[in-house]
């Protein structure tokens, strides 16, 4: 469910490609590319005790931050999740293998709006279907139950597992049901401007 305008060649005979967009929107949020000025903010959130329990080792310093946006891979799309103009979170699309992507460091902020979750997760999917991809993957820590739970309500599957995490996989169909369950949630199709 997306509406694509000026749509670059994001896929063709190679397949998928994950190309950063200027801009994806949806009902109430809106996913713009981070920055390395957003470090601070990105940092915020990675080290926020409740915020991090389930995430892998951060270090404290903004300046690496910086640097690490700043040199982020082309193949990798870090968004930030605005709310009325502020940041409210931030997610990440990387780790292509064929028609699928992996999506991972979704925080969303204590003052992110309370639909904020089910959106972005609507807006990452759709984003997702907008550069040709069929299906995503991600792992999810086992300790992080309301997490994986989630996801499992939204269709994920769960294929296989390590010693801390659980390994899922989304199909466009359970992608296309959880679009038609959410559908009025979202107001109208995601915007992903190129």
């Amino acid at each position: 469910m997306t509406d694509e305008a000026d749509e670059p060649k994001t896929h063709g005979e190679d397949g998928p490609r994950l190309v950063t967009p200027r801009l994806v929107t949806g009902a109430r949020l809106k996913f713009r590319p981070a920055i390395p000025d957003d470090a601070g903010f990105i940092l915020s959130l990675r080290l926020d005790g409740e915020k991090n329990k389930h995430l892998s080792a951060t270090s404290p310093d903004v300046e690496r931050q910086r640097q690490w946006l700043a040199a982020l891979p082309s193949d990798q799309i870090y968004f930030i999740i605005e709310a009325d103009g502020r940041p409210v979170g931030t997610v990440r699309l990387y780790d292509q293998r064929g028609s699928s992507f992996c999506w991972g460091s979704w925080i969303l902020s204590n003052d992110a709006p309370k639909s904020s979750a089910v959106e972005s997760t609507l807006m990452v999917y759709a984003t997702g279907l907008a550069l040709g991809f069929t299906a995503a993957h991600f792992e999810v820590r086992k300790e992080n139950v309301k997490v994986w739970q989630y996801h499992e309500r939204c269709g994920a599957e769960r294929v296989g597992e390590t010693e801390e995490d659980y390994r899922y996989v989304i199909s466009e169909d359970a992608i296309q049901a959880l679009f038609a369950r959410y559908e009025s949630r979202l107001n109208g199709p995601v915007t992903v401007d190129w």
